[in-house]
């Protein structure tokens, strides 16, 4: 179960540690939606709360693999909430800041009401693995691809959208390990996918800026799905809106980040 492993943290007076794992990298980098979920692993823990219900990461500049510290800080804890912040350090630099509050999804009660509904596409089954399709067109496989089973549909139109039409990318996705989502890795699948315009646009790299994960559910066992829109780039920065589906139908996650666009 490599994603409770390579998030794991362990107290140090004054501070959080954990080893970033390069099994989850991008280039010599970690994914974002990783390095976003190592620090609420420890945010969790000093909230004394079960699940983050927002959280909204701020990235500085990119650790390597190794050894970071977590710091954290309990702004405010109540009845029902707590607020959260971090700061991932490493090599003595600031690299990642967040803030988060942090519940009981379990607990909750109130009013609800959804309009949007889960993308029709084909049954996982039916879909083709992206990690093979890359593969097969002679391109190289970011290491974190790796760590996931992510399947899009035969009509997929990613990499190749009409004029005049978003940036999208829709699938499947699951631990490649058989590990089952949970509240906590829905911030790191809200990262998972890659970014909607690659194919369709020469991209070298597109890292992200900010990324805000929304958790409204803890998932049911087996497969999310994913969406992933951009309909705004401007002077090479786009923003990207997902949401992911379990195979309950629920929506588990709503997402959101701003990420630049560098030339290869």
């Amino acid at each position: 179960m490599s994603f409770e492993e390579d998030t794991a943290v362990r107290w140090d007076d004054p501070v959080w540690r954990a080893d970033l794992n390069p099994r989850w990298n991008v280039g010599n980098n970690p994914n974002g939606g990783y390095l976003l979920a190592v620090a609420v692993r420890a945010m969790l823990a000093d909230a004394g709360r079960e699940d983050p219900l927002s959280v909204t990461a701020h990235y500085l500049s990119p650790p390597v693999g190794g050894d970071v510290e977590i710091r954290t800080e309990v702004f405010k804890s109540g009845k029902t909430l707590a607020n959260v912040s971090a700061s991932v350090v490493q090599a003595g630099r600031e690299r990642v800041r967040v803030v988060g509050v942090f519940g009981d999804l379990s607990d909750r009660r109130g009013p609800t009401r959804i309009s949007a509904r889960p993308p029709d596409i084909p049954p996982p089954d039916e879909c083709a693995s992206l990690l093979d399709l890359t593969r097969q067109a002679g391109r190289a496989v970011p290491e974190v691809m790796n760590r996931f089973d992510l399947r899009l549909p035969p009509d997929s139109p990613w990499g190749r959208p009409g004029e005049g039409d978003p940036f999208e990318i829709t699938g499947w996705i699951r631990f490649n390990d058989g590990t089952q989502p949970s509240a906590l890795s829905s911030v790191a699948f809200a990262d998972a996918f890659p970014p909607t315009l690659l194919g369709a646009l020469a991209a070298g790299w597109v890292p992200t800026i900010e990324l805000t994960v929304h958790v409204r559910a803890r998932p049911a066992p087996g497969w999310l799905l994913g969406t992933f829109k951009t309909r705004v780039l401007v002077d090479g920065l786009m923003e990207e809106d997902g949401e992911l589906w379990d195979s309950d139908g629920r929506p588990v996650a709503l997402s959101r980040q701003l990420a630049m666009v560098l030339g290869s």
